[in-house]
C-alpha cells in the first residue's frame, strides 16, 4: 500500500472533481427510483416490454459492453501488448458487422420470443438442459464478473489519490450499493435509462481524454517509446517473442463471435428489440463502437506505458528496477496517468462517465444472471406456483445475492493473469457450450438433447484454462512452481480454449447421433 500511496500522490483530483461525481451519483438513484413506476410484470423487468428501437438499442448496447472493466482490461492489455492488442479490437468489430449482416444467431433467437439464452434450450432440449444450461451460465456468469468490482474500484482508487489503506475496500463496498439499489429497483428499464445517459456522457470523456494524451505526450513521441522499448511484438501480434501469437488471435476471432451472439447481456438487447430488423441494424451500427471500446483504452494503456518509462520512480514502480523491487498491479498504470495529466473539472467528467460505465455494466450483468436463475431455474422447477410478481421478487433476491457474491470473489480470488484473460476464460465456461447448443439447435434439425448435455459438459472444461486452477490442481499432484509455469506455458489459456470449443462441437454431433431425440423440434424459424 506505500508503494501505490506513492505514486498516486500527484493526482490533480480536486474538491471540484468529486462535487461533479456526487451529482452524477445522486441522478443515477433518482434514475432507479423513476424507473421503478413502469415495472410490471417479467417481462418489464428483463426485456423492458421488448419495445427498444434501434437508436436506442444501440446506445445501450454501447453503454454496457463500453464498461469501467472493459476499460481497465483493454488500457492493460495496451500497457502489456502495445498496438498489438489492437487486433482484438478489430477482429470484435469486424464480427459484430457479421453479426449485423446476417443475423446470425440473434435474429432467430428474437423469433422464439424467449426472455433468456437457456429459456430457448427448454423449447429446443427440454427442461433438463434448460435448467442444467441456466446453473452453467450463471456459473460462468457469476465467475466471469468476479473482477469487475475490484478492477472498477481500483480505476477510482488510482484517479482520485485515494491513500486510506482502507480505501479499494470502501469503494467496492459503495459502488456496489448504488448499483444494487437501482438495478433492484427498475430492471432492464433502469438498465437502458442509465446506459443511454452513459452513452452520451461516456463518449464526450474518451474522445476529449485521448485528444489531451496526444497533447501532452506528442503522437511521435509515443511511437519513438514504444518502438524503443517493446519493438516489433508492439505492433505485430504474431511476431516471434510476442505474447500473443496465432493460437491468441484465432482464440479472440472466436471470442469477438460469441460476444455478439451469445454473451448474455449483448443478446438481452436483441430479445429486447421490436423487431428482427432492429435486431440487425443494432448489431451493424454498433460494430464500429465494439472496436472503438477497445481500442481507444488500448490507446491510453500505451499511453500510460509511455508515461511511466519516462519518470524514474513509475517505471520502478510498475516495471521494476534493477533491485528486484515489488511492482504495484499493471491495472494502476491507466489511471495513474490519467489522474496525472488531466486538469480539474474534466478529471471529474472522466470519472463520473467511468462510474457511469461501471454502473451500466454491472447493472446489466446483475439483471442478467439473476433473470437467468430466475427464468431457466426457479420457473421451471416450481412451475404455476411462481407467479409474475413472486418471479420479480425473486429476480430482485437474486440481484443481493450476486451482488454479495462478486464482492466476496473479488476479495478472495488470486487473479494470475491479465484481466482480460481471466474474464475469457471463465465466459468460455458457459459460451463454449451455448456456441454448440445454439448453433446447433437454431440451424442443425437432428441436435438431440443428449448431445446437448455432453456439449455443456465439454464447454466446463475450459476453467482448467486458468493459471490459479492449474496450479491448484498441478500442486496437489507434487509440481513445483517451474513446473507449473511451464505446464501453463504450454497448455495457455487460449489453446485450453480452442480445444474445448472443439471437443464441445464434437461432443454436440456425436452425441446427438448416437443418442437422437424421438420427436424433433420445431420452433418458430420453420414457421
Amino acid at each position: 500500500m506505500e508503494l501505490l500511496t506513492s505514486v498516486i500522490a500527484d493526482t490533480n483530483f480536486s474538491a471540484v472533481d468529486w462535487g461533479i461525481v456526487t451529482i452524477y451519483l445522486v441522478l443515477s438513484v433518482g434514475i432507479g427510483v423513476f424507473a421503478n413506476r413502469y415495472v410490471g410484470n417479467l417481462s418489464d423487468y428483463i426485456v423492458a416490454g421488448r419495445g427498444m428501437r434501434t437508436a436506442l438499442g444501440v446506445a445501450t448496447l454501447t453503454g454496457t459492453e463500453m464498461g469501467l472493466v472493459t476499460v481497465m482490461y483493454s488500457a492493460q492489455k495496451g500497457f502489456t501488448g502495445g498496438f498489438a492488442a489492437f487486433h482484438i479490437g478489430l477482429i470484435s468489430g469486424l464480427l459484430a458487422l457479421f453479426i449485423g449482416v446476417t443475423g446470425f444467431i440473434v435474429t432467430r433467437l428474437r423469433r422464439e420470443e424467449v426472455l433468456t439464452i437457456p429459456e430457448y434450450y427448454g423449447r429446443r432440449y427440454g427442461k433438463g438442459v434448460q435448467i442444467f444450461g441456466g446453473i452453467m451460465l450463471a456459473f460462468g456468469g457469476i465467475f466471469n464478473m468476479g473482477m469487475f468490482l475490484k478492477a472498477g474500484s481500483m480505476f477510482i482508487v488510482g484517479i482520485t489519490g485515494m491513500q486510506n489503506e482502507s480505501a479499494l475496500t470502501v469503494v467496492m463496498v459503495v459502488l456496489l450499493g448504488l448499483v444494487l439499489f437501482y438495478t433492484v429497483m427498475g430492471g432492464m428499464i433502469s438498465v437502458i435509462l442509465t446506459d443511454y445517459v452513459q452513452f452520451v456522457v461516456l463518449s464526450f470523456g474518451l474522445f476529449l481524454a485521448t485528444g489531451l494524451a496526444i497533447y501532452q505526450l506528442g503522437w511521435g513521441h509515443i511511437f519513438d517509446v514504444v518502438i524503443a522499448e517493446k519493438g516489433e511484438v508492439a505492433f505485430n501480434p504474431v511476431a516471434e517473442g510476442s505474447s500473443f501469437g496465432f493460437d491468441y488471435v484465432l482464440w479472440m476471432a472466436f471470442l469477438g463471435l460469441v460476444n455478439c451472439a451469445l454473451w448474455p447481456t449483448a443478446v438481452a438487447r436483441a430479445l429486447a428489440a421490436d423487431s428482427e430488423a432492429t435486431v440487425k441494424k443494432q448489431f451493424m451500427f454498433s460494430s464500429i463502437t465494439f472496436a472503438i471500446r477497445n481500442i481507444v483504452p488500448y490507446f491510453w494503456g500505451i499511453c500510460a506505458f509511455v508515461f511511466v518509462m519516462g519518470i524514474p520512480a513509475l517505471k520502478t514502480a510498475f516495471i521494476g528496477g534493477e533491485d528486484g523491487a515489488t511492482t504495484l498491479d499493471s491495472l494502476y498504470a491507466m489511471p495513474v496517468f490519467l489522474g496525472q495529466i488531466l486538469p480539474v473539472g474534466i478529471i471529474g467528467l472522466l470519472t463520473a462517465a467511468m462510474i457511469a460505465a461501471f454502473m451500466s455494466t454491472h447493472d446489466s450483468y446483475l439483471l442478467c444472471w439473476s433473470s437467468v436463475l430466475t427464468n431457466d431455474v426457479a420457473k421451471p422447477l416450481m412451475g404455476e406456483k411462481l407467479t409474475d410478481k413472486g418471479a420479480v421478487l425473486l429476480t430482485r433476491i437474486f440481484v443481493i445475492a450476486i451482488g454479495l457474491l462478486i464482492l466476496f470473489i473479488s476479495f478472495v480470488y488470486p487473479l494470475k493473469a491479465d484481466l482480460w484473460d481471466f474474464m475469457a476464460v471463465t465466459g468460455g465456461i458457459y459460451f463454449i457450450g451455448a456456441f454448440a447448443l445454439l448453433a446447433a439447435g437454431l440451424y442443425w434439425k437432428p441436435a438431440s438433447r443428449f448431445g446437448a448435455i455432453c456439449a455443456l459438459c465439454a464447454g466446463s472444461l475450459n476453467v482448467l484454462g486458468l493459471p490459479a486452477v492449474q496450479g491448484m490442481l498441478l500442486g496437489v499432484i507434487g509440481f513445483d512452481e517451474a513446473r507449473i509455469e511451464a505446464f501453463h506455458s504450454t497448455f495457455s489459456s487460449e489453446r485450453v480454449g480452442l480445444a474445448t470449443v472443439a471437443l464441445a462441437v464434437m461432443c454436440m454431433v456425436i452425441g446427438s447421433l448416437l443418442v437422437p431425440d424421438k420427436h424433433p423440434y420445431h420452433g418458430k424459424e420453420d414457421s
